[in-house]
This record gives C-alpha cells, structure tokens and sequence, in this order.
C-alpha cells in the first residue's frame, strides 16, 4: 500500500499551501477580529478552481477529486478556518447536491456560476427544532401550479448573508415523517426570502451564520432535486460527503496548534534551558504528533474511498469523529504549552482552539456520528436488500 500522494495531489496540496501561506494568512486574524467575510480571497480562490474544486469542468468546475479537495481543505485551514469552511459549504453543501440531484437545466442554471465562484451558495436545513433529528423539520413547500410556495424558518445557516443561491429544506408531504420532505434551489433574491439575525460566534467568525425567514417564497416547479420526498436520502448524503471537509478542516488547525507549540517548546526557556528539553513536555507533543497523524490517516482514506466509488459513509463518520476530537485536544494542550501567551490574541493559539470546537458540532455532532457507527457494527451484509448500497442501508436503518 502507497501512501504517497500522487504528483497531482502534490501539486494541488502545494497550490493551496502557497495560496494559503501568502494570501489568506496575513488577513487571518483580521478577518476572525472583524467578522468579515473575506470577498478579495473569495475572487482569488475561485480564480483558483477552489469554490468548484470538486464540479466536472463542464459544469465550470476544475474536475478534481475529493483527496485534492481535502487536501485543499486542510492547508487553508492551517491558517484561517473560517475561509476555508467559506469554501466548503460552496463546495460540499451547494455545489455537489446540485451536481448529484439536480436536472440538466438546474446544473446549467446553478451550479455553473455556483462553481465559478460567481455566486455565493450555503444549504438551508437546520431549524430551531431540527437540528440533530432532521426529521423533525417544519418549514413547508407546497405546490400551486406550477409553483412552490415556501414557509418557514431555517437556523444557524452558513454563509447565509453572503449566499445568493440556497439548497433548501422543506416538507411536502408531512404524514410521511422523514420521506415526506424535498430539497430545492431557492435564489436569494426571491421575493419572501429573508436572511434576518447573524449570530455572534465564539469561533470561525469569518464565516456568516444567519437566520434564513421564508415567507410565500415562491420558486418554478422545476426548483426540487431528485424527486419529491428525496429531501432525507439528499440531505444525507450531502452530509456524508461533507464530513470529509470537516476532518480535513479538523486536521488543519490541528496541525497549524501543533507546529506552533513545537516551535514555542524551542524557543522558551525556563530554569535555563528550552521547556522542549523536559520530558513532560516531550510527551505531551509527542501523543499531539500521533493523535493527528490518526486523524489524518481516517481522512485521506475516507476520500481515497469516496473517490473509489466504494463506501465510504462510515469512514467519513470516524474521520470527522476523530479529527474533531483530536483538534480539540491538540489546540487545548498548544495552547496550555504557550502558557499565558497562549491565552491573549497577540498568539494564534486561542483562535486555533476556538475554531477547532465547532468541528465537533455542524455537519453533525460526534454523538451523531458515534451512532452512525454503532448501528453499522453488528449489521452484517444479509440485512442488505437487492441492489441496494450499504449508504442506502443506513438511510434505511435511520428511517426506521
């Protein structure tokens, strides 16, 4: 087994380190202090083929796989969490269902400008009452004609203020429960569609999270991915894909907490010598070291998998899993390692710690994720139906 990257991978890891290390860096804590978000490097990683790093080229996209994609992921995410969860709810949360349910007319409509980077995208799910439990979703869609009319509330929405397409989540049939429920293309501009309150966040402030209100919004028939009540079965294997993002992101500020306590440890000196020469010390890097590595491992072969075109549902689970927990860990202990340095903003090492915790969080909690990996354990490949994938299983399983 090779685990080498590819001169490809290498290439498009190095592009977005340069892009990283040289244009997004020096803006980082600026952006996390201002709450911006950061339109000059949108227009630079989109000249890039960032925003569509994973569309065919046909569709406007630069037709890399989903490796370059965390790999991409990862090196902006060394430096500025928020640009590059910017990018990945473009890329993950917009562009990919539009690419996988949406009509010929919808790609062409949609996700061309979405993958050029001439518009902004973001997924509208969640609800006050809908988090977690997806099912529980109320915001209505009901046909008239030759239209759908809109209404509800949607939560805790990235890129929402910025976003001037939005794959939205509504019910259409709700005696059906989770397979009642469609996903459509909603433009922002539309009368009805209102972004209403930004959240204040304890981190990736960077990024908007916002309120969406949808009052008669009114959208062409034509607007729905897949079918009516595909809503559950896309939303979840938007959210699969997704949590490949996530881990790399993870494994980013991980990685950024880790170098710079390294080079702190060799730096600092107390009782006359670098606090690196302590043992104690010397361990603490060391299980930071091998926790990362882990995690990186369950991430580059969770999108090794999906690339495959082989399951890959559980490994994205475990990836994200692992990489969310481990980010906390390693941020906590780089920053505990800088000591009192580490808690004041001249250092990066608080906003490295504050970023990493969401990752524990959106595209599913780790508790979600644990479940989704306990309910695979002691299911053995009989339950599966004819034809039917081990994706589709476990969207059968969380039906039932």
């Amino acid at each position: 087994m090779d685990f080498r990257l590819s001169e490809e991978h290498r290439m498009v890891r190095d592009t977005a380190r340069d892009f990283a290390q040289s244009v997004v860096a020096p803006r980082a804590a600026e952006i996390d202090e201002k709450e911006e978000f950061p339109w000059d490097i949108w227009k630079q990683a989109a000249e890039l083929g960032f925003t569509g790093i994973t569309v065919p080229e046909e569709y406007g996209g630069a037709g890399m796989d989903t490796l370059s994609y965390a790999l991409m992921g990862e090196e902006i995410s060394k430096v500025c969490a928020s640009t590059a969860i910017v990018l990945g709810v473009q890329v993950s949360l917009t562009c990919e269902p539009i690419l996988r349910w949406g009509s010929e007319e919808l790609k062409r409509k949609y996700l061309v400008p979405l993958a050029k980077g001439e518009v902004v995208g973001c997924m509208a799910m969640t609800e006050p009452n809908a988090g977690s439990d997806v099912g529980s979703i109320r915001t209505k869609a009901v046909l008239d004609g030759n239209e759908w009319v809109l209404n509800g509330t949607k939560l805790f929405i990235s890129n929402a203020k910025e976003a001037g397409i939005a794959v939205v989540f509504a019910q259409t049939d709700p005696e059906r429960g989770k397979r009642g429920f469609s996903a459509f293309v909603v433009e922002a501009d539309t009368p009805g569609y209102k972004v209403t309150k930004k959240e204040k966040k304890l981190g990736i402030r960077g990024s908007s999270t916002c309120e969406i209100v949808l009052e008669d919004v009114r959208i062409p028939r034509e607007n729905v991915l897949g079918s009516p009540g595909d809503g559950f079965k896309i939303g979840m294997w938007t959210l699969d894909g997704g949590r490949i993002l996530v881990a790399a992101q993870a494994v980013g500020i991980a990685q950024a907490a880790l170098d710079a306590a390294v080079n702190y440890s060799k730096e600092r000196q107390q009782f006359g010598r670098p606090i690196g020469s302590f043992q104690g010390l010397q361990f603490m890097l060391a299980d930071m070291a091998t926790e990362l590595e882990a995690a990186r491992l369950l991430t580059y072969k969770a999108a090794c998998l999906k690339d495959a075109g082989e399951d890959y549902v559980v490994l994205a689970s475990m990836a994200k899993l692992k990489a969310a927990e481990v980010s906390e860990f390693v941020t906590s202990k780089a920053l505990q390692i800088h000591g009192g340095y580490g808690y004041i903003k001249e250092f990066p090492l608080e906003r490295y710690w504050r970023d990493a915790r969401i990752t524990q969080i959106y595209e599913g909690t780790s508790e979600i994720q644990r479940i989704i990996i306990a309910r695979r354990l002691p299911v053995s490949y009989t339950h599966l139906r004819a034809h039917e994938t081990r994706h589709d299983l476990v969207c059968r399983l969380l039906l039932e």
